[in-house]
């Protein structure tokens, strides 16, 4: 652990995520193959949701056994929610799990639209 990691609190698995900005987040996504997640609710993806995104619900009994299942952990893994704050809990949740570069939509679809 560095000595900012001790400082401010920062562990390995908080390396492992970035913020991205919409406009940051957008080009990222726009590539083929990528495995991009809607952590609201079904209800809330049928509303409405960023193209190619798959729904698997932060809230539900198995977010995590569905990312395990359905997944590549060496893969690269967009997130967002309504406004970036369930996104950001699953995504230090699935760095504790191992997923190597996990990138989260800063203020959500909020701030997609």
């Amino acid at each position: 652990m560095s000595f900012f990691s001790k400082i401010f609190g920062q562990s390995p698995q908080s390396d492992k995520v970035q913020i991205l900005s919409p406009h940051e987040f957008k080009a990222r996504v726009s590539a083929p193959n990528i495995q991009l997640i809607d952590v609201r609710t079904a209800v809330e993806y049928n509303k409405g949701h960023i193209e190619n995104a798959v729904n698997i619900d932060f809230y539900s009994g198995t977010f995590y056994k569905e990312m395990e299942k359905q997944m590549v952990k060496s893969k690269a893994i967009y997130l967002y929610c309504r406004s970036g704050v369930r996104s950001r809990r699953a995504a230090r949740k699935l760095a504790k799990m191992n997923f190597d570069e996990i990138y989260d939509l800063k203020g959500g679809i909020l701030g997609w639209k």
